[in-house]
């Protein structure tokens, strides 16, 4: 971590522009993650293999989505914006997702043809959820109090999360050789955009420097070592150094597949964004 700054409140943080915007920063990455990761989970309702994992599934993703909220929450009150408008609102290229948790599902669309990946989704969720689990504890000791406390209270259903995808890998390693091959082949998809993961964005050294959170290489470090622990356990092949995507998530940069989510995300609110529900 950085120096021993400690920031108690809000309006602390105000008085300091250069820690606010880092922290404005790396709050929109922990947002915007949860939050289409979330959309991407609520996109398996009806579809997953069976009932008891539809409804597992949707309580993840809300419970994810809750997350995203609370970090977007915190932006408004440094006075960023309104919290809807930010999740809702913004172009992609305002968006600080990784490139992972904005890939589809899998050919055709959630009303047209879904043929989506089981394998894919476990593999995703599993990797991303054991990626926020190492976040979430560097969060814990934030130097901004309230950040860490929040943190503190995701990590207790968190927990409940990797559990279910931790059965999930290891029932499809250790079930049928076609179950196996998805499997491998999903790792090796996830695989390929991960590295990005860690990434803290352009104003990383400002959010080190000012204690927000750990530095990448540790983040790295922590998540490969937990992974690749996890992955031996269910007897699956070790994949090595994470690939990054083309595009810079962190950087703004992403794919047709965002701007389709977002479309579909915001459609409804995007009509009257004033109206009350």
């Amino acid at each position: 971590m950085g120096d021993r700054l400690h920031v108690e409140t809000v309006e602390a943080a105000k008085q300091n522009p250069a820690f606010a915007k880092a922290l404005t920063d790396l709050l929109f990455q922990l947002a915007d993650d949860d939050f289409i990761l979330a959309y991407r989970g609520s996109e398996w309702l009806g579809l997953a293999p069976h009932i008891e994992e539809d409804v597992a599934f949707s309580s993840m993703s809300q419970d994810m989505m809750g997350h995203a909220v609370m970090f977007y929450e915190m932006l408004e009150q440094l006075g960023v914006g309104k919290a809807d408008d930010l999740a809702q609102l913004r172009k992609a290229k305002a968006f600080s997702n990784a490139i992972l948790v904005e890939r589809k599902n899998g050919d055709g669309e959630y009303n047209d043809h879904p043929h989506y990946d089981w394998a894919y989704a476990i593999v995703r969720s599993y990797v991303y959820g054991l990626y926020k689990q190492v976040r979430l504890e560097a969060l814990m000791q934030s130097s901004y109090a309230p950040l860490a406390l929040v943190s503190r209270k995701m990590m207790t259903e968190h927990r409940y999360h990797l559990m279910h995808w931790q059965v999930w890998l290891k029932q499809l390693a250790n079930s049928t050789a076609d179950a196996r091959q998805r499997l491998e082949a999903a790792i090796a998809k996830v695989w390929k955009d991960a590295g990005e993961l860690p990434h803290l964005g352009p104003n990383q050294d400002d959010i080190v420097q000012f204690g927000l959170i750990a530095d990448e290489e540790q983040l790295k470090q922590k998540w490969l070592t937990l992974t690749k622990d996890i992955f031996e356990k269910a007897g699956l092949d070790w994949p090595g150094e994470p690939g990054m995507p083309q595009e810079r998530g962190r950087h703004g940069e992403h794919t047709a597949d965002l701007v389709q989510a977002l479309a579909t995300l915001s459609e409804v609110y995007r009509i009257d964004p004033a109206a009350g529900w």
